[in-house]
């Protein structure tokens, strides 16, 4: 946008006005990219609960069922 030099605007505050809209500029791409990539996270993770939830769902029945406590997997590979 051309600078209408009639206008007595100071020089300065045009560049740094003409700054700051790069620097929005800018910075809202990378906050879309930050939104993307936690959209991404939050489906990957709900993702992995279901998956979690089909594989062992039914062995977390059994546990959670018992009166009897048992170890939790990984307990004995310490």
């Amino acid at each position: 946008m051309p600078v209408d030099h009639h206008a007595d605007l100071d020089r300065k505050f045009v560049e740094v006005t003409n700054l700051v809209a790069v620097a929005l500029g800018g910075a809202a791409v990378q906050v879309k990219e930050l939104h993307d990539t936690a959209r991404e996270t939050a489906d990957l993770t709900h993702e992995t609960r279901r998956t979690h939830s089909k594989l062992y769902g039914a062995l977390d029945d059994i546990r959670s069922n018992r009166r009897e406590k048992t170890p939790r997997p990984g307990f004995f590979n310490r």
